[in-house]
């Protein structure tokens, strides 16, 4: 798997091998499983459903308006959830609602897999950070602890506005219930 920029092409035993654009970011914290990722292509998507495999994807969330067919992605049993918001801020309370109802029904308490959901923007470094550190919060971390525990995976992420908003104007919608057993 490659780490760089753009969609890397890697010789094989002579055969060209696509790879994931930038290396995921598996963020596990109790019950909750994630895979933030930058935003596939239709070039690419196959390596990308190769790491969904891996880390037991059965969601996928696409944060950002998105240019590439997911359905080779349904096909193979992932289902995909549309929540854009605009790059760069903190997403709306419906988006919100949404993700925290899809992050409950996937971890729900007595789950006997270990299901992770993947999230994407286009660089993987705002819009899908700030959906798993709000998933984070929910689970009981303080903002700091999340944003700390997504950026040891995957630096850079979640710019100034956003941390902002998740210290000071994010508030819990679990009335201090863990996400994974409401």
């Amino acid at each position: 798997m490659a780490a760089g920029g753009g969609a890397a092409a890697a010789a094989a035993g002579g055969a060209g091998v696509v790879t994931v654009a930038n290396k995921p970011s598996f963020v596990e914290h109790g019950a909750l499983r994630f895979l933030i990722i930058d935003a596939p292509t239709d070039a690419n998507v196959e390596a990308y459903m190769k790491e969904f495999k891996a880390h037991n994807v059965v969601h996928l969330v696409r944060a950002c308006e998105c240019g590439y067919s997911t359905d080779r992605i349904i096909k193979s049993g992932v289902a995909v959830t549309d929540m854009p918001f605009p790059d760069g801020d903190p997403p709306p309370d419906a988006v919100i609602a949404r993700w925290l109802t899809l992050c409950r029904a996937t971890f729900a308490k007595g789950n006997p897999e270990a299901h992770a959901i993947a999230v994407h923007c286009v660089a993987g470094l705002g819009r899908a950070p700030v959906l798993v550190a709000i998933a984070l919060i929910e689970e009981g971390l303080e903002p700091l602890e999340a944003v700390t525990k997504i950026r040891t995976k995957r630096r850079g992420a979640i710019n100034a506005k956003q941390l902002y908003y998740l210290e000071h104007n994010y508030k819990k919608r679990g009335g201090g219930k863990p996400c994974t057993i409401m």
